[in-house]
């Protein structure tokens, strides 16, 4: 089966839930006794846990399962449409900056170098994407 873009598999109007699976590759353990090295990947799951609570937290998305296996996780994601369109400018700036780097005109934005109206537009014609 071929990989698909997000775009073709998101449809929020038909759900906002959605099952995903993410695998190791080349027999590598994500938690568990590796039985090829002998060692134990236990303390990854914690890892795995506090991730999905981060970025729960950071998008608009709540945790309605989890399972997290020797080389793969299962998730059961709810998208949270309604919360998303609800914030503001600031907090997906603020959201995102918790993740990636920011652009430079947001960068301006966030220190309040920012107080043209052809800028601003441009801060927010980003923020939207």
């Amino acid at each position: 089966m071929m990989t698909r873009a997000r775009g073709s598999l998101i449809d929020l109007n038909a759900t906002t839930y959605y099952h995903c699976v993410s695998r190791c590759v080349r027999r590598a353990f994500l938690c568990g006794d590796d039985v090829y090295s002998g060692k134990n990947f236990d303390h990854r799951r914690q890892w795995v846990v506090d991730n999905i609570n981060f970025l729960s937290g950071v998008f608009a998305l709540d945790v309605a399962a989890y399972a997290i296996m020797s080389n793969h996780y299962h998730l059961v994601l709810r998208v949270n449409k309604d919360e998303a369109l609800a914030w503001s400018i600031d907090e997906v700036i603020e959201r995102w900056c918790k993740l990636y780097k920011g652009h430079p005109l947001v960068d301006l934005y966030r220190r309040g170098m920012v107080d043209d109206r052809i800028r601003l537009a441009k801060v927010e014609e980003i923020v939207n994407v």
